[in-house]
């Protein structure tokens, strides 16, 4: 023990810096100071920031108030508040339902009418080759639709098969 003493208090000690307190707090400060705009922008934004936090509060404890003195109100009138309710909701669905049908009918309108153009614009020969490419990729679709439904039934046989064997 005393050899391993004399051996460490022998060898040449290396200088390391002692850590203090304010030097982790250096290490998260910028190196540089900020700039004049950089500043600027947070006195300006600062107290808008403040001031907008402020509103929030406020508005969020008017909410609360509200809501405390409304509930009561909300009770006392649900017989007749909870069917009027059921009525707007079913109104607004049927407005924003009607106007998305129309604008489904007239972008589909406008599909046709550009397509009808476009037919329009190059030779009529070409029309009827398309009705007779469109109703050979109708067959064709309607072919594998019969083929997937012939084999979905198939398997819904088998499985039927299936279950029945082990009973």
């Amino acid at each position: 023990m005393a050899e391993q003493r004399q051996a460490t208090y022998g060898q040449v000690q290396q200088h390391q810096p002692q850590n203090y307190p304010t030097d982790a707090i250096r290490g998260m400060l910028p190196e540089h100071s900020p700039s004049k705009s950089q500043i600027i922008a947070v006195v300006t934004l600062f107290p808008i920031g403040g001031t907008l936090l402020l509103l929030s509060g406020l508005t969020l404890a008017g909410t609360l108030i509200g809501l405390a003195v409304a509930t009561p109100l909300f009770v006392i009138f649900s017989p007749v508040l909870v069917p009027a309710a059921i009525v707007i909701a079913f109104a607004v669905a049927g407005f924003l339902t009607s106007g998305a049908f129309g604008i489904i009918a007239l972008s589909s309108l406008s599909w046709m009418a550009n397509f009808l153009r476009k037919v329009g614009a190059t030779s009529r020969t070409t029309a009827p080759e398309q009705m007779e490419q469109f109703k050979r990729r109708v067959q064709d679709t309607t072919g594998q639709i019969g083929q997937k439904t012939k084999e979905t039934g198939q398997a819904i046989q088998t499985k039927a098969q299936e279950g029945k064997d082990r009973t």
